[in-house]
């Protein structure tokens, strides 16, 4: 093999230090230097590196891992919520731990993987409703929707109600599905429709609500969080003054 002259200077420099087992030291050595060796067009740092591994095809072993790790942190944070943890995942992947930590570093990077679409969906339901003329029925059709789709998955309802992960996909969405509430709470206030005092940061307690319903038991929370929400929607209604 054909060294750049700037390698070899350094390999003889290393070479003119060596001592004790010298045929060891320059093999280090070598590997060192070689590893080191900027590519043509400019050194590549370590933001380089990450990013051109990121890109790069998998290769369909890779992938095939990939996909088992999304969906099992899919069923998993589904059931267990966003308390799992990254080996829980992996358990229940049937992979190594390494494995999942090659391709997720951490658990945002896994949720963003297995609900970013799922928030999208949501805040384009909720652009959606914007074009109802009534806005007060938009908005209790969006939450009855909404809650619907996550009443099965734990982990969704606490993205929906809970401000984790505040960059990246996830937070987009949630910002966009806030923003569009917004509006529609802005609209039916103004149409005389719902409460005056009721405003976008009441969302959350409201999913909060709903969501203590469906955390009980089985047999009893798919019948009643349906009742709770359509009590909480009466609520929010505007009322006429009572006549004195």
């Amino acid at each position: 093999m054909v060294l750049p002259p700037s390698v070899s200077q350094q390999l003889n420099g290393y070479e003119l230090s060596t001592y004790g087992r010298p045929y060891q030291k320059r093999i280090w050595c070598i590997r060192y230097v070689v590893c080191t060796v900027p590519e043509r067009g400019g050194p590549v740092d370590g933001k380089t590196e990450q990013s051109a591994a990121t890109n790069r095809p998998l290769r369909r072993d890779a992938e095939l891992n990939r996909r088992r790790i999304i969906d099992a942190g899919r069923e998993v944070f589904a059931v267990r919520g966003l308390q799992a943890t990254l080996n829980d995942v992996a358990h229940h992947a049937g992979l190594g731990v390494g494995t999942v930590y090659r391709r997720f570093p951490d658990k945002q990077a896994l949720a963003e993987a297995v609900f970013v679409d799922e928030l999208d969906d949501l805040a384009a339901m909720a652009r959606r409703a914007l074009d109802d003329r009534d806005a007060f029925a938009a908005l209790a059709g969006f939450l009855r929707n909404a809650l619907a789709r996550a009443a099965d998955n734990r982990g969704l309802r606490e993205l929906m109600r809970l401000g984790e992960f505040g960059e990246g996909g996830i937070a987009r969405a949630r910002l966009g599905i806030t923003a569009h509430c917004a509006r529609l709470m802005e609209r039916a206030r103004a149409q005389g429709t719902l409460r005056d005092d009721v405003t976008e940061a009441d969302l959350a307690p409201i999913v909060a609500m709903v969501d203590a319903v469906m955390a009980l038991p089985e047999e009893r929370s798919s019948a009643q969080w349906h009742r709770y929400l359509e009590i909480v929607l009466d609520g929010l209604r505007a009322r006429p003054p009572r006549a004195s």
